[in-house]
């Protein structure tokens, strides 16, 4: 637009402003040519007020990002977690400012850290992920299997977690979105539903590749409300499902025994710029199909009161027991997010944030497998960052702490459960982990991590592995699981998004 525009700004320029460099002597006194001038200078006028409207239509967006992860309406983000800009008002209503538009949001955990889109239209945006990993465990489990954690699987291997593309759309208020996926990642997480084995026609195959599937609409009402189907992104437990957007590599204990995605449909409800309220209809706690006959629902919130604050605050509640319709879940988590210290242009310390998650989830009434003991999950992880040299460098520190008397909701160390050698059912976890972070653009990090993982129960591949004498699936011969309770590994990997 301004280029476009320049060069008829010169000739407007020319036509009044010019005039005043012909001395008055010389100037020709010409009804025709002061009729002109008088247009040109109403064109001007115009001009300008176009310039305004659109400059008040066209509000820049910057990109947030996770958690957490409000979403607002077109046009699209390339991350899940980035909160959209609402479809422009018709001209006869005054324009409403776009959610979550006012500030830079891109310094939060949970959340992309893209502040441009390169490969972005009007009408849509593409989107590219890659993170790929080499894990190494001090533990050297025999069969390189990595137990306990939803973020890496492997051990001393090269492996891609997680390989995303796909493109998000809006064409008149029309949402679409869609990614497909592949990579490690999937293993410790979509192979794990066992909804797909109630009846037929479902199948894990036919769905763990897609990342998110959405179609929908955006409603000009409030600051925006968008009405979407499909599967997407649950963004329960503060930290994101796409590894990149987190401070830390590995998620905390919190965010691994939470959903990472839904099911069903949702309602994003903007009545300000700055508050997300999202209901959710959905299948069940990370499944593709029902585990009884009743669906679960859910509820998201987001507010940001500023640029350097943010609070979130999750809720669900389903029957997620095979067999069971009666035995009952519910689950919540709220964080809290501040940014304390911000000078982006500084070579020493750039940034300093923190991030609070705390969680509480049990389940109730129908059969309890575990007579006597209490099925719930109860637990905070704090972290904080640092950035340095012009937010190029950084360094995350988190620690945490979960007691789960129950096993509610815990990775299972083995294909059998939990080992006989387990001599207190109670699980109490906790984990402290480095993070640091060398960052050529936005779009790129190379991460380096360690983190130190504890259980009060054996819980982590020990040096014998947790699959067969030799490690080699179907290997026949007597063989108990190697776990142990504690774990430290190391963790490099490169994160690459556009």
């Amino acid at each position: 637009m301004k280029h476009s525009i320049a060069p008829f700004r010169f000739a407007v320029a020319l036509l009044t402003g010019g005039s005043a460099l012909i001395p008055a002597q010389t100037r020709p006194v010409n009804e025709d040519l002061q009729a002109l001038v008088a247009e040109v200078r109403d064109l001007k006028s115009r001009l300008a007020a176009v310039e305004a409207k659109l400059a008040a239509y066209q509000t820049p967006v910057a990109e947030p990002s996770p958690a957490a992860k409000p979403s607002a309406a077109p046009p699209a983000s390339p991350s899940p977690a980035a909160p959209e800009t609402a479809a422009p008002a018709p001209e006869s209503k005054a324009a409403k400012p776009a959610p979550f538009a006012f500030g830079d949001f891109t310094w939060m955990n949970g959340q992309s850290r893209q502040k441009s889109q390169p490969l972005s239209n009007s009408f849509a945006t593409a989107i590219l992920y890659l993170d790929t990993y080499y894990n190494y465990s001090l533990n050297h489990p025999k069969d390189d299997t990595i137990v306990g954690s939803g973020a890496v699987g492997r051990n001393a291997e090269w492996q891609i977690n997680n390989a995303t593309i796909g493109v998000d759309t809006n064409y008149k208020n029309v949402l679409g979105k869609i990614t497909l996926q592949t990579g490690n990642q999937l293993a410790v997480t979509a192979d794990l539903d066992g909804t797909v084995n109630r009846g037929r026609n479902l199948s894990i195959g036919n769905n763990k590749y897609i990342g998110e599937a959405l179609g929908g609409y955006h409603f000009d009402y409030l600051n925006g409300i968008n009405v979407q189907a499909g599967y997407f992104y649950s963004y329960i437990g503060l930290e994101s499902y796409l590894l990149g957007e987190n401070w830390n590599y590995n998620r905390s204990f919190l965010s691994d025994f939470t959903p990472f995605y839904f099911s069903g449909a949702r309602v994003q409800i903007f009545p300000t710029d700055k508050i997300k309220i999202e209901p959710w209809f959905m299948n069940g706690y990370q499944t593709y199909g029902k585990w009884s006959k009743n669906n679960s629902v859910g509820l998201s919130n987001y507010w940001r009161p500023n640029e350097s604050l943010g609070f979130v605050a999750n809720f669900y509640y389903g029957t997620d027991t095979k067999d069971d319709p009666h035995r009952k879940r519910f689950h919540h988590d709220n964080s809290i997010l501040l940014r304390y210290f911000n000078q982006p242009q500084a070579a020493g310390i750039s940034k300093m944030a923190f991030s609070l998650n705390t969680h509480f989830g049990n389940q109730w009434d129908g059969v309890n497998p575990f007579p006597g003991r209490k099925e719930y999950m109860l637990g905070s992880s704090f972290a904080n960052r640092i950035w340095f040299n012009r937010d190029h460098l950084a360094w995350s520190f988190r620690a945490e702490a979960v007691t789960n008397p129950g096993r509610y909701l815990a990775y299972p160390p083995t294909p059998e459960g939990f080992p006989p050698s387990s001599d207190n059912y109670s699980l109490k976890l906790w984990d402290l982990t480095s993070t640091f972070d060398v960052m050529p653009t936005d779009s790129l990090a190379f991460r380096l991590e360690f983190i130190s993982r504890h259980s009060n129960t054996p819980y982590f591949a020990g040096r014998g592995g947790t699959t067969s004498p030799d490690g080699w699936q179907g290997t026949p011969g007597p063989f108990v699981p190697d776990v142990a309770k504690h774990e430290n590994r190391f963790t490099f990997a490169i994160n690459w998004r556009m």
